[in-house]
Formats: C-alpha cells, sequence, structure tokens
C-alpha cells in the first residue's frame, strides 16, 4: 500500500490544517448547512493565500458540479498547480477514471469523490488501482438522525438509507486513502466540530481523517486534535474572511502541545 500524502496513522506526524474552497461558477461561496450562498473571492487567489501563510494542504470542491451534472474546470486546476507549492484537492463531479486522470495531469494531487461513489462503489476500487490509494479522498456528508448517522448526497440534498460508519469501512477496504467527514448538523454554524462522531470514526479506520464542518474559533481545533485525534482539520469561512489566520493559529495549536508545522 502506498502512503497517502497525510501519512500513515499513528506514527507522530503533524496534524495538518486544510483551508476548504467551496466553488461556484468559478467563484469561492460558503454557506449555512449547505444552502444560503454568498460569495468569498476568487478561488486561485486564495489558494496563493493560503500557501503563503502556512496551509498545510487545500480542498476544492464543486460544490454543484455533480447536482448540475458539470465536470469540475480543468483550467481552475491548472491555474491553482502554477501559483501553490503545497499538495491539493479537488472534488465534483467526477465520475469515472477518465475525470480523475484529468485533474491529475492538471496538476492535482488528490481527488476527492462522493455521491459518485455511493452510486458505484466499485469506482473506489477502480480510482485506487489506477492511481495508488494516496491519490482518493473519500468525502462523506453526512447527517445525524433519530435511527443514526447517515449518508447524504449532491450536496446534502439527497438523503440516503447508508449508514455513515458501515459506508466508511467499506470504502476503507476498497481503497480509499483518506476520508473528508463533513458534518451536516455542523456545516457553517460555527458551533464546533461534531468531536464525538469523528472519534468514533478515527478509531473505526486506519486511514487519516479531515474533520469538516463547525469550526468558529481556534479553541474548535484544539478540541477536535485533543478529543477526536483526527489527522487533519478542515475549514472555510473562518478563513475566507479573516476571523482566524492561519500562522496565529498553528502558534495556539503548537502552544497547546499539539504536534504542527509552523
Amino acid at each position: 500500500m502506498e502512503v497517502p500524502l497525510g501519512g500513515f496513522r499513528g506514527n507522530g506526524l503533524s496534524k495538518r490544517i486544510i483551508p476548504c474552497l467551496d466553488v461556484k461558477d468559478g467563484r469561492t461561496v460558503k454557506g449555512i448547512n449547505f444552502v444560503d450562498l454568498r460569495d468569498a473571492g476568487d478561488p486561485v487567489e486564495l489558494a496563493w493565500q493560503y500557501s503563503n501563510q502556512g496551509a498545510d494542504e487545500l480542498v476544492f470542491l464543486d460544490i454543484t458540479a455533480t447536482h448540475e451534472k458539470r465536470k469540475t474546470t480543468i483550467e481552475m486546476v491548472k491555474s491553482v498547480a502554477r501559483q501553490i507549492n503545497i499538495p491539493f484537492t479537488i472534488g465534483g463531479g467526477i465520475s469515472e477514471l477518465k475525470d480523475a486522470e484529468a485533474l491529475l495531469n492538471a496538476g492535482a494531487d488528490k481527488i476527492s469523490i462522493n455521491s459518485a461513489a455511493v452510486r458505484n462503489p466499485k469506482l473506489i476500487d477502480e480510482l485506487a488501482a489506477a492511481f495508488g490509494v494516496q491519490f482518493v479522498v473519500l468525502a462523506v456528508d453526512t447527517k445525524h438522525l433519530p435511527t443514526g448517522d447517515f449518508v447524504h448526497l449532491n450536496g446534502g440534498r439527497i438523503a440516503t438509507e447508508l449508514q455513515t460508519q458501515l459506508w466508511i469501512k467499506e470504502a476503507e477496504e476498497r481503497g480509499a486513502g483518506e476520508i473528508l467527514l463533513t458534518s451536516m448538523d455542523k456545516d457553517g454554524t460555527k458551533s464546533g466540530f461534531d468531536n464525538i462522531l469523528l472519534k468514533q470514526i478515527n478509531d473505526m479506520v486506519s486511514i487519516p481523517v479531515i474533520a469538516s464542518g463547525g469550526a468558529g474559533s481556534s479553541q474548535d481545533f484544539i478540541d477536535v486534535f485533543q478529543q477526536s485525534n483526527v489527522d487533519a482539520a478542515l475549514a472555510a469561512s473562518v478563513f475566507h474572511y479573516g476571523e482566524i489566520l492561519i500562522p496565529e493559529l498553528k502558534q495556539l495549536l503548537k502552544n497547546n502541545q499539539i504536534e504542527i508545522r509552523l
């Protein structure tokens, strides 16, 4: 098995801080609970700024690519690759090997799949076999219901009967190299990460887990690393609008004995 960019688990590697850029019609946007979107800037310019600020990686999600049956913009990927020297992941509209190959050739380091993998789980096997597990990130949008945690598709628009924990375990077995877990209940609320669910998932798998959904303060990042021990924490609006500055966040994490790359 090849080593994911995030590294194997439990070997003392630094935790990662990952800004997420949700892209719609060529612009970075942000909403609450996946709706009420507002503009947050040019994704290529933001990528350059985050790279200079010390972000460890970036994630770009074309949030309407699957919904509108579009493909992620290759030109944006090429532009980002020219601007930054940190790893970045692209997701949205990837449904077959040629989509992933085009993104890789354009300069992406990893691809993120979500809805397409649920509809065709063998896609995970195919991508892992073709490119290596380090290239394949499984994004999971999960919502807590009275009967448990369930996967949602198409930017959270479609509920499924797929239980989140079972799906993540299957994806790991199929060759996913990393899990990007977004709590829809927490997304955009700035009330903190879903640390209980994240710890449960993190303890269950042997591949890196990225926490997503709910970051509102620097303390939330301290809490997610201390309480769930995930490998990385992702956020959007708190970075886009300057509410949290990455250099200051990293210094605070280091001061709290959290292994971080300054």
